[in-house]
């Protein structure tokens, strides 16, 4: 039985990378061959444009190619954690600077209670859950949406938020929506990990992460992370 669920998972894995790198590599080499083809009626501003449509494909092929390598390595037990005290504030500003391109288009504001909050973690790890939170938001939400990232003390953890005041997830999609390779029934693209990622790392800190449909419309999710012994 657990080889033939290993199997079915392999499968699912090789369906969903198919899927999802055919249509960025499509979109790279057609807009690269416009650009190399030299067409004296192609306007500066049509160059920029498919330059920026090629930045943006080649920036979301990186992201997937770095949750397949996390998800792989966690599974296979090769992840070790740095784990040390790290300033929340520090952590979210290195966030911010690398969003996706499409982050221009949002309101992305920060708020930490207190400038001195601090958590033991892998640095590198916890921002990468956190620029995947983020990226989400981007995605499933419309232009000019407003994406918060809120840290505060909780006891022996801090508590880390990221809302949106988008239009949420269907209430029957919410308890599958951290399944590797689940996609629900949206239509934007993805490869259905990104949150089995983000759940697996913040479980290796101790801590955990849930995902709701927020009061007022939009969805939060929140990370708790020991704030270690001091």
């Amino acid at each position: 039985e657990e080889a033939a669920r290993q199997e079915q998972l392999r499968a699912n894995l090789l369906r969903s990378i198919s899927h999802d790198l055919r249509t960025p590599l499509t979109s790279i080499s057609g807009n690269a061959l416009i650009l190399t083809e030299k067409n004296p009626l192609l306007t500066e501003e049509k160059r920029r444009e498919l330059s920026a449509a090629i930045y943006e494909d080649a920036n979301w092929l990186n992201h997937l190619v770095e949750n397949l390598l996390s998800i792989t390595r966690m599974e296979n037990g090769q992840v070790n954690l740095r784990i040390q005290p790290e300033l929340i504030q520090d952590i979210f500003d290195d966030v911010l600077a690398h969003l996706d391109h499409d982050a221009a288009s949002h309101t992305i504001v920060t708020n930490v209670a207190d400038d001195l909050l601090m958590a033991d973690m892998d640095a590198q790890l916890i921002e990468q859950v956190l620029v995947n939170l983020i990226n989400n938001a981007i995605k499933y939400t419309p232009e000019h949406s407003r994406i918060e990232l809120f840290a505060a003390p909780e006891g022996k953890f801090v508590r880390i938020c990221v809302t949106d005041d988008g239009p949420g997830i269907p209430e029957e999609e919410l308890p599958h929506v951290k399944l590797k390779f689940y996609k629900g029934s949206s239509k934007a693209r993805g490869s259905g990990i990104g949150l089995a990622v983000c759940e697996e790392i913040v479980t290796m800190h101790g801590g955990t992460l849930t995902l709701e449909n927020a009061e007022g419309g939009g969805t939060l999710v929140t990370i708790c992370i020991p704030t270690g012994e001091e």
